[in-house]
């Protein structure tokens, strides 16, 4: 009797004379690089140092693309941005010590945003591993710990052989839900090293699934079946699951309104109308929520943008489906249900009763007046027209990356996404920096739609280096700097709070001289050109830069009230 567990894959005779016969002149990098192919990898980012010159050095041996940037943490965001348009793990390779640790905050928004990094660093000599002070270059006393605490796991390489099945693990941990970067360490020599491991040909690595508890869903299934106001809180959970045509259909047959997280963005039609859109940081938003009997909260931890800062106090049932088991569960009590978004809803579905409910596009409609009466008395007309010219020029299909600025802020609660996995920001760690090299990323990915990024004057200056880099590789970006001579949101915060800003003003240069001086076509723009200068830059080929000169406002919050 032959059982499933018994049967071994047997090696076609390529990769039997493969094997035999491996080429000359194969180290550790090597190895690397042919997992990664072996895995499904075509492109991969990164920085080159001392330490991993044995990686990169395989890399022209490879058949995988390589977009080299000129901050390791920009490389980062790029890597993430790609994992995002993609859902496949984006490798992402470093070199030790100060090199590996620039790369913290990019790998930090992954985590938050689940975007798959496939993270590889490498390390000093195996001989200085462990702890010893060996006063090696770049030496840590434990480089890994430093990740730890950032990434979903960590792999530490020692020899050779442990090199595929090292990076595998870490690749099927990228793609297990929740999506995020994973961390492997390979030390200089294994890599530097010539190999007599064959070459690598297969790489199969199956993220493992994550289905709800049937009884959870059936109870989950009750609630909302019964309930007479659900509603539904949308997270990034389900752009990441691509559960946006189930959550729809969910939507329709229990006739609940739905909001989306700023993370969430895209995950429910705009215009639907049920459709709550992304007013979250507003009262009126807020109290609908905390009115409905059953809410059902889709891919979201409901955390502090998520809650409009925590003041969101729900009255009703809670049903919660989340991947992360620490977001579970850890601001409301909830029925939690840990779960892919995608099976979890595709549960529901299979077993949730339709409603009826005439008058649930009546009371979105209300509520969505209230709030744009409320944005309406504010005297915000040129915020509300810049963001909407935006909006206009750029393509239904084109993909945005925001850096942590004004207009992002508004972008938020404001835009139109148009279409699922579209519209991303630096809203999951918050950091500075996002924009322009997270578009690069996803030019990388789908050369087929410009890519607009969007930061203004002091996140422009984290990274605008990488205009060197759309420069080399051609990548088909166009970035709208807004340029309001500062960190405009912290002056607004700091004049709110103590009456005058401080550290918030900024000396900048000229970025459409200085995106000239890289080779990269530059325009000064107005509020009044903005819609027909950034149409045209998104047209034309290849990188280009608008800078808009403009100081903008936030609306007033309502958390404060």
């Amino acid at each position: 009797m032959t059982h499933d567990h018994d049967l071994v894959l047997r090696p076609t005779a390529a990769q039997t004379e493969a094997a035999l016969n491996p080429p000359p002149g194969r180290n550790g990098g090597d190895l690397v690089v042919e997992t990664l192919a072996g895995l499904g990898a075509m492109t991969v980012f990164g920085l080159p140092g001392q330490h991993a010159l044995g990686m990169f050095d395989a890399l022209r041996r490879s058949d995988l693309r390589y977009i080299g940037l000129r901050v390791e943490n920009n490389a980062g965001f790029a890597a993430d941005a790609y994992g995002r348009i993609t859902g496949e793990a984006a490798p992402l390779l470093l070199s030790t010590g100060p090199g590996a640790l620039t790369s913290l905050a990019a790998l930090q928004e992954a985590r938050a945003a689940s975007a798959p990094v496939l993270a590889i660093s490498s390390q000093v000599p195996t001989a200085g591993l462990g702890g010893g002070r060996h006063g090696y270059l770049h030496e840590l006393p434990d480089q890994a710990a430093s990740f730890r605490g950032v990434v979903k796991s960590v792999h530490t390489v020692r020899t050779q052989s442990q090199i595929p099945s090292a990076i595998a693990e870490a690749w099927t941990s990228a793609l297990t839900a929740p999506h995020g970067p994973v961390w492997v360490e390979i030390p200089q020599d294994v890599l530097l090293s010539e190999t007599p491991i064959p070459v690598v040909t297969g790489g199969d690595a199956f993220p493992e699934e994550l289905p709800p508890r049937p009884e959870l869903t059936a109870l989950a299934a009750d609630l909302l079946s019964r309930a007479e106001r659900p509603a539904v809180i949308a997270g990034g959970g389900v752009v990441r699951a691509d559960a946006s045509k189930k959550l729809r259909q969910l939507a329709e047959r229990l006739q609940a309104p739905v909001v989306t997280t700023f993370g969430g963005k895209g995950a429910f039609p705009w215009t639907h109308p049920l459709s709550l859109q992304s007013w979250l940081e507003d009262r009126h938003t807020t109290d609908f929520l905390e009115d409905a009997d059953v809410l059902l909260v889709v891919g979201s931890g409901l955390g502090e943008l998520s809650s409009n800062y925590h003041t969101f106090k729900p009255r009703g049932r809670v049903v919660q489906i989340e991947a992360d088991l620490g977001k579970l569960e850890s601001n409301h009590p909830a029925l939690g249900i840990h779960a892919d978004a995608r099976l979890a809803v595709q549960a529901l579905l299979e077993t949730v009763d339709e409603r009826t409910d005439p008058a649930a596009p009546e009371r979105v409609r209300a509520v969505l007046a209230k709030v744009h009466e409320r944005i309406a008395s504010q005297e915000l007309t040129l915020e509300q027209d810049v963001l909407a010219a935006v909006r206009r020029a750029l393509p239904a299909g084109a993909p945005s990356f925001w850096d942590m600025t004004i207009l992002a802020y508004w972008a938020w609660s404001a835009f139109d996404a148009k279409a699922p996995n579209t519209m991303h920001s630096a809203q999951g760690a918050g950091g500075l920096g996002y924009g322009f090299p997270a578009a690069l990323g996803a030019a990388a990915a789908d050369p087929t739609h410009p890519v607009l990024a969007v930061s203004g004057d002091g996140g422009a200056l984290y990274s605008i280096a990488e205009l060197a880099t759309a420069r080399q590789y051609d990548l088909n970006v166009t970035w709208l700097i807004v340029d309001d001579g500062g960190y405009g949101i912290l002056r607004e915060y700091m004049t709110d709070a103590f009456g005058q800003p401080t550290a918030t003003e900024l000396t900048r240069p000229d970025y459409v001289a200085l995106a000239e001086s890289f080779g990269v076509p530059g325009v000064r723009t107005s509020p009044e050109a903005l819609e027909a200068d950034l149409a045209k830059a998104l047209a034309a080929p290849g990188p280009s830069v608008v800078v808009l000169p403009a100081v903008l406002r936030m609306f007033a919050p309502t958390h404060l009230d």
